[in-house]
């Protein structure tokens, strides 16, 4: 006799049994997180966070369409970005800064034979490091990449405005002392790891909703 779908249950995924411990935590853990899979061409996506820094996610969406437009609406590489003029990137809504930061980031790319194979191979703090040296690029954005893109799974983003808010909100956290709040956050998300890429996704599911 066929066993009722109802009647199935998925078990828990390693790091939703981990994860659990944290009792204010599993308030907001509803079921496994949506599976993803790495993105290649990081130099790319390296080049788009730059350019969706401090703009809403529709606006970025836009100008990203605008940039890709000057491609024939395939991905550029590297060499045609730096080839680009500064006055045809402007055009598509990029500030004077972005622009340069645009151009720095691919000098880089080419100048250090940077490939997706390379990066894999690194550490999360060696990547940090490694990219934080290009002008324009700060931690912050290589953390969300290394999440989003590398598909890191221990990598937590304490300044990382909308996690801050999740945490003070989920764990009636005091945000006076922003220094105190610091360690706070530290402590709390030291409990986390190996998954802490996890609690982080989970936080900011729980924020939008």
């Amino acid at each position: 006799m066929p066993i009722s779908p109802r009647t199935l249950t998925i078990a828990p995924t390693d790091y939703q049994t981990h994860l659990c411990r944290d009792k204010r935590l599993q308030k907001i853990i509803l079921g496994p997180l949506k599976e993803r899979t790495i993105q290649k061409n990081f130099p790319l996506r390296l080049v788009r966070a730059i350019m969706n820094q401090q703009l809403s996610t529709k606006v970025a969406d836009v100008i990203y369409a605008r940039f890709l437009a000057l491609y024939n609406n395939k991905e550029p590489t590297p060499r045609q970005i730096l080839n680009t003029a500064p006055e045809v990137l402007r055009s598509i809504g990029l500030s004077n800064a972005k622009v340069s930061y645009v151009h720095n980031v691919v000098t880089f790319v080419l100048a250090e034979k940077l490939t997706d194979a390379k990066l894999h191979k690194m550490e999360d703090e060696a990547v940090i490091v490694y990219l934080t040296q290009i002008k324009g690029v700060g931690r912050w954005t290589v953390e969300m990449l290394l999440m989003s893109h590398l598909l890191r799974e221990d990598v937590f983003s304490i300044d990382d405005f909308g996690l801050q808010q999740a945490m003070i909100k989920l764990y009636k956290l005091d945000d006076t002392d922003k220094k105190a709040l610091r360690e706070k956050l530290k402590k709390i998300s030291s409990k986390w790891a190996p998954y802490r890429t996890h609690a982080c996704r989970y936080l900011w599911m729980w924020l939008d909703q």
